[in-house]
């Protein structure tokens, strides 16, 4: 079987470990362009050993984003500074990914550290956010959500496609669609934030039929060769939100309308969730092995993969083709030199570019080297 340092091809495109950064939102764009900080955090976990490198979200329309700090590829003009982004990540060593969203009914936040609460439209840092259907999220994001028509559904379906076309001028050869979350297409799959009686709500077919017009709509403009793949809601965890089984049938659709992986997470359309299991070691892995197995289709997940052992065994037992890393790549920047180290691996300098593998073999081995820690206990200190 193979293991967590092991090669892996989809498509065109091989990664040179299962190790993947995940995508997480930042607040630090400035009208939707990324800068020096986004370059130096994906080209520092490439340079770290990381297979697949991802930006955050990148959001296809203004409205799009959870911020006004949030990146986006709205405009041409965003292409060169996520061009410069992921000639550094290929550079380094690694793929570069990018994952495309629309935030729907969450957005308009103000910042985390703010208070991470929604703001209103008239807010000069707000807008007014929109979903299928005018059903606000919880308590939590008090404001009016205004319904989509078909004729805005056919637009987001065009910003998508814009959006790929982008994608491909800057370079980037991994695309995933956020639709997991709470996000836009997360709430159209969900009966907690779809509750409409057209084409685009009721039955699981209907509800899915978002995804797969957006699918559709990349694919024109996606090349074929390079992988597209999805980050899904796969389970609101709530009796009355979308359950998996319905999930693993939806993937299974989505697979046959050119899906190339499916990455499985949460759906997050409630704050009434039960149970609530994301602290549990690999929260994830046993539905992301279903789906493997059931469908046939190449898998990623996340929550709490961080040791190096855990995301091993679940690559080695076949539950899932590549591990995501959310914070432990954010605290750790080598994560997976220090991962080969804790798992023995025969030549962890291999995982970083050449010129820093060969000065490090050779200092390592220098007699004058001494007590030089190891990347745990660069991370302990």
């Amino acid at each position: 079987m193979p293991d967590l340092f092991s090669p892996f091809t989809l498509k065109d495109i091989t990664l040179r470990n299962r190790i993947a950064m995940s995508p997480m939102t930042q607040h630090r764009a400035v009208d939707g362009h990324i800068g020096d900080f986004h370059v130096m955090l994906a080209g520092s976990r490439a340079a770290g050993g990381f297979g697949l490198v991802f930006p955050e979200q990148i959001a296809i329309t203004p409205d799009g984003r959870t911020s006004v700090s949030c990146a986006g590829i709205w405009d041409d003009a965003h292409i060169a500074g996520l061009a410069r982004l992921a000639r550094l990540v290929k550079e380094m060593g690694a793929v570069p990914a990018i994952q495309l969203g629309h935030t729907g009914r969450k957005g308009s936040e103000c910042p985390p550290w703010e208070g991470r609460r929604q703001l209103p439209p008239d807010d000069a840092r707000g807008w007014q956010v929109r979903g299928p259907s005018n059903v606000p999220f919880g308590g939590v994001r008090p404001y009016p959500v205004h319904a989509l028509d078909v004729d805005e559904i056919r637009a987001l379906h065009r910003a998508y496609a814009d959006a790929a076309r982008r994608a491909v001028e800057a370079g980037f050869e991994w695309l995933e669609l956020h639709f997991a979350h709470g996000y836009l297409g997360a709430s159209f799959l969900s009966p907690l934030a779809n509750q409409r009686t057209d084409a685009y709500g009721g039955s699981l077919e209907n509800r899915l039929r978002f995804h797969l017009e957006v699918i559709d709509a990349v694919r024109t403009v996606w090349p074929e060769r390079l992988p597209l793949t999805m980050r899904l809601g796969a389970d609101d965890l709530n009796p009355a939100g979308l359950q998996f089984d319905d999930s693993v049938k939806a993937v299974a659709l989505m697979k046959g309308r050119g899906l190339d992986l499916a990455d499985l997470s949460w759906g997050f359309n409630t704050d009434d969730m039960e149970p609530k299991p994301f602290a549990e070691l690999a929260a994830m892995v046993s539905r992301a092995e279903r789906v493997r197995r059931e469908v046939g289709i190449p898998v990623a997940t996340s929550w709490n993969l961080g040791l190096p052992a855990v995301a091993d065994r679940v690559v080695r037992e076949g539950a899932t083709d590549i591990v995501m890393l959310g914070r432990p790549a954010l605290s750790n920047p080598h994560w997976p030199l220090w991962a080969a180290r804790e798992l023995a691996h025969p030549d962890p300098w291999a995982l970083l570019p050449q010129d820093w593998a060969w000065w490090l073999r050779n200092f390592r081995a220098h007699p004058d080297c001494i007590g030089w820690p190891t990347a745990a206990e660069s991370v302990r200190q």
